[in-house]
């Protein structure tokens, strides 16, 4: 974790250092400060920083991994990573309520953005939840 923060940390800074060199530059070439421009690289900037800070916080909490130390080895990452689904269709199905929102935002149909986030609500709740019921629930014995 500690090389994620400090890829995000980097990232941040630069964000922030390319939002203030952005600001001048607009501010002399226009006469005015462009500031949808200005204020995009600055929420960029703390996105990364709180991804960068969530990552600090976790890597003060666990043991290093042999990718955060300078003596660690290949063969000591492996083994199993974790449990990925090998197939769901919930993922296309909150790709396409995500669309159905846009699409209202778009085109100013606000019952239509309700109705996507709604449905974005459903789909992502039956993604996590697919495991625990259904036919992919495992048998209890």
């Amino acid at each position: 974790m500690r090389t994620e923060y400090k890829i995000f940390a980097g990232v941040a800074v630069f964000l922030f250092g390319a939002a203030v060199v952005y600001g001048i530059y607009t501010h002399e070439a226009l006469g005015q400060l462009e500031w949808i421009g200005t204020i995009a690289l600055i929420l960029s900037g703390l996105l990364c920083s709180m991804c960068g800070g969530f990552f600090w916080f976790v890597a003060r909490r666990i043991d290093l991994r042999p990718e955060d130390r300078e003596d660690g080895e290949i063969a000591e990452g492996a083994g199993e990573i974790g449990f990925f689904s090998p197939g769901s269709y919930w993922p296309f199905g909150i790709a396409l309520s995500a669309t159905i929102a846009g699409l209202g935002l778009v085109f100013w149909m606000w019952w239509l953005v309700a109705f996507g986030m709604i449905l974005v609500v459903v789909a992502s709740s039956a993604m996590i939840f697919e495991y625990y019921t259904g036919t992919r629930h495992p048998a209890e014995h």
